[in-house]
Formats: structure tokens, sequence, C-alpha cells
């Protein structure tokens, strides 16, 4: 018996060309182009989102050491006394903390100087 793929493949094809949709010139409507560049964005797609964590700790990292210095410490002694005083809140807080409530930010500042 002779089994006739050609509505799995129209499937098949169609959510690519979905995926493909907005994309510049023949890359959006050439079966062949379409599925190099859908499989080059799906792999860089996936990579950036792991990529974008290291990204924010950066950021994090930028907005704690400014915050620090306004406090007469740097980012690694202000880090570092908040670990001797068993201050468990990370970067991302922190960084918040800094950005958003200067006076909760001195009082953990004056604790990491204390240790």
């Amino acid at each position: 018996m002779r089994v006739k793929s050609a509505v799995y493949t129209r499937q098949r094809k169609k959510k690519y060309f979905r995926l493909a949709k907005g994309y510049y010139a023949s890359k959006k409507n050439r079966w062949r182009m379409v599925i190099q560049q859908v499989e080059r964005s799906l792999n860089y797609a996936y990579t950036d989102r792991k990529d974008r964590k290291g990204v924010f700790r950066r950021l994090w990292i930028v907005r704690l050491n400014a915050a620090a210095n306004m406090e007469g410490l740097s980012y690694n002694r202000f880090i570092a006394g908040l670990k001797r005083s068993n201050v468990a809140i990370d970067r991302k807080m922190l960084a918040d903390i800094a950005v958003n409530d200067k006076i909760a930010f001195k009082q953990l500042s004056d604790i990491a100087k204390i240790s």
C-alpha cells in the first residue's frame, strides 16, 4: 500500500513558513532558505536566553559598584562584608534596593563596613 506524505509535508512546511514570517528577502518564502534561517534563528534564541542571565548579572554588579562607591566602598569589599555578616540577599535584590531605597542600601553598606 502506498502512503502519501502530502498532508504532513504541507503542515511541516506551513509551520516553518509561519516561523519565518517577517524575515528579509527570500528567507521568508524559499523553502531551503526558510529552513536554514529558522534553524539559525532558533539556535540564537536558545543561546541568547542563556546569555541574557549573564548580561543582567553584569548590570546588577555595575549598579552595585556605583552605589557602593557613593557609600565609600568598592564592590568587592561591599559583597565580602555582606557575606561575612551573613546577609543573604542576591545581587538582583541588592541592585533593586540600591536604585529604589537609598536608606536601606546605606544601612546595608554600614553592615558591610563593620564586618
